[in-house]
C-alpha cells in the first residue's frame, strides 16, 4: 500500500525543512493531497520512488557509447560485449547507446540513462570501461548510483581499447570550445590554432 506520510515526515526523508515542501507546493513542484481537516499529506512513491520497487523488479540497463561515427565498429563490439555478459548472468536488461564525446552531458542516451536512475527505476547499470560514461564525471555518475542503491557492474576494467583515439576527440572538443570563446568561432587566429592542434592530433595517431 502507497503510505501517506506528514509534511514533517516528508522533510525529514528528504532532508530539507517543512518551509521549503510548502514553497515547492506553491510553485507545483511537490503537490500533496490533503486530510478531510486539510492537513498536507504525501504519499511515500511521492517522496522515494526507490522505495515501492523491490531490488529484483528494477531495471539492469547497459549503456555504450564512441565519440565519433568512425567508430561505429566498437560501439558493435561494445553492444556485443554487454550483451553476452548480461545474458551469460541471467539478467533481463536493456541496451541504452550513443555517439557522442565524452565531454558532452547532453547526450540523449546519457539523459536517458541518469532520468531513470533518479527516478528509482535501475537497480543495475552494466558498462564496458568506466569512460564510457564520461570522459571526467563518471564518479559523479556512480556518486548518484550509490545513493540510488544501483549496483554499478564495469565489465573490463583494464585500458580501454579506444582510450587514445577518444582522448584525442575530446580534446580537440575542449579547445574548440575555449578557443570560441577567446576568438571567435570564425575568426582567422581561432581557425589557426585549430588547424595546428588536428594536424598534431593526427601525427600522434599516424
Amino acid at each position: 500500500m502507497d503510505k501517506l506520510i506528514t509534511i514533517s515526515e516528508a522533510a525529514e526523508r528528504l532532508g530539507i525543512s517543512p518551509t521549503t515542501l510548502r514553497r515547492w507546493e506553491e510553485s507545483g513542484k511537490l503537490i500533496p493531497e490533503r486530510t478531510q481537516g486539510n492537513q498536507r499529506r504525501y504519499r511515500l512513491s511521492q517522496i522515494e520512488p526507490a522505495t515501492h520497487l523491490r531490488k529484483q523488479d528494477r531495471k539492469t540497463l547497459a549503456y555504450a557509447r564512441v565519440s565519433s561515427h568512425d567508430q561505429k565498429d566498437d560501439l558493435e563490439r561494445q553492444k556485443q560485449v554487454l550483451e553476452l555478459y548480461c545474458a551469460q548472468q541471467g539478467w533481463t536488461f536493456e541496451l541504452i547507446s550513443d555517439l557522442g564525446s565524452g565531454m558532452n552531458y547532453y547526450k540523449k542516451g546519457l539523459k536517458r540513462l541518469l532520468n531513470e536512475i533518479l527516478i528509482g527505476n535501475v537497480g543495475r547499470l552494466v558498462i564496458t570501461h568506466k569512460d564510457r560514461l564520461l570522459r571526467f564525471g563518471a564518479e559523479l555518475v556512480f556518486s548518484i548510483c550509490e545513493a540510488k542503491q544501483v549496483e554499478v557492474v564495469i565489465v573490463n576494467k583494464g585500458e580501454d581499447t579506444t582510450f587514445e583515439e577518444d582522448l584525442a576527440i575530446d580534446v580537440l572538443e575542449i579547445i574548440t570550445v575555449f578557443s570560441a570563446r577567446l576568438y571567435g568561432s570564425r575568426s582567422r587566429k581561432n581557425k589557426k590554432l585549430l588547424d595546428g592542434v588536428k594536424k598534431a592530433v593526427e601525427e600522434s595517431q599516424a
